[in-house]
């Protein structure tokens, strides 16, 4: 157990850190958020006389993971990267009215005294490249969405270069999809991965990208219903006493880019799938709306593909054919 418990709040520029003594006095520091940074919070650190070190940080975009690979590789440091509902909850637990980076950053630090939160383990660096590309390709896409309805209403004087700009963003885009294929050909792990689970009845090659840039490692989730929680696919129902009966909904407090790229493939496994069309036709006939039929079938997307990782086993439809939850 670490005496010492560091919060720190990530923002793209800066890193504000709040150090937790072992007798709860604070101490803080500002650094840069970039390698210089790092080094000066390192030597901070050791001016403090810190011994084993348990550090905390919030998921926010991509700001955190550079300083959480440079202090998860230092002796006697402990890094956990949470989620920011987790710290928001805490926070209104603990009565903080106040919103500042300071004060961020001190209840991130007394969140870890308490709470202890799991190690955070670095992806190895070929996922780490795989979702930076998976990412840019989603990017991109994004982009290209909006080009193409810019020119629907375009002036002449610009209607070339949008034109152009379409032209180059395809030629990226399957530059981009090509090096993902040829990145997960060259890791024989990631290689046997993406073969189990393109044996799942409705996943692309896109969809299989992404679910491997963030569940390839299956040890960082306990069970498929984590795994679902991380990308906000989790039920969330609101009831009290006899009259407050809310709808069951997706809770969406996860990772939205997989929400994004599950949507399509939920679709086609749903209707154009027979594992799917049985899932489909066992929930509306209990009376669940459409809406909620596709947000149960990518929450299952998730559980059959971390189920397929997890176990080295390809799909087996035969599993699927009897009557289950959504």
């Amino acid at each position: 157990m670490s005496p010492f418990h560091l919060g720190i709040d990530v923002s793209k520029a800066k890193l504000d850190c709040a150090l937790r003594l072992p007798d709860g006095r604070i101490r803080h520091k500002v650094v840069p958020n970039t390698p210089a940074g790092f080094e000066q919070l390192h030597s901070w650190l050791a001016k403090q006389a810190v011994g084993a070190l348990h550090v905390c940080m919030e998921a926010t975009g991509t700001y955190w993971e550079a300083v959480a690979e440079y202090l998860a590789r230092i002796e006697g440091m402990t890094v956990s990267v949470i989620n920011p509902a987790q710290i928001k909850a805490f926070g209104v637990s603990q009565l903080v009215r106040t919103k500042t980076d300071k004060v961020d950053a001190r209840l991130i630090a007394q969140y870890c005294h308490e709470r202890r939160p799991a190690p955070w383990q670095p992806p190895r660096p070929v996922e780490q490249a795989l979702r930076a590309l998976v990412l840019r390709v989603d990017a991109l896409q994004t982009m290209r969405v909006q080009e193409s309805n810019r020119l629907e209403v375009a002036r002449d004087a610009v209607r070339a270069g949008i034109v152009e700009h379409l032209g180059w963003l395809d030629q990226e885009i399957a530059r981009l999809l090509k090096q993902i294929h040829d990145h997960i050909d060259a890791d024989p792990p990631l290689r046997d991965m993406r073969t189990l689970l393109d044996s799942i009845p409705g996943l692309g090659e896109r969809t299989i990208a992404a679910l491997l840039a963030y569940y390839a490692d299956t040890q960082r989730f306990a069970n498929a219903r984590q795994a679902a929680a991380f990308a906000g696919l989790d039920p969330r129902q609101h009831e009290s006493g006899s009259s407050v009966k809310g709808k069951a909904r997706l809770s969406k407090v996860g990772h939205a880019f997989l929400r994004k790229a599950l949507y399509m493939p939920a679709l086609v496994a749903l209707y154009k799938t027979d594992w799917g069309r049985g899932f489909r036709e066992r929930l509306a006939a209990g009376g669940k709306p459409p809406k909620l039929i596709i947000g149960a079938m990518m929450r299952k997307l998730v559980h059959v593909a971390f189920g397929v990782l997890k176990s080295a086993k390809p799909f087996n439809p035969a599993l699927h054919n009897r009557l289950t939850n959504a």
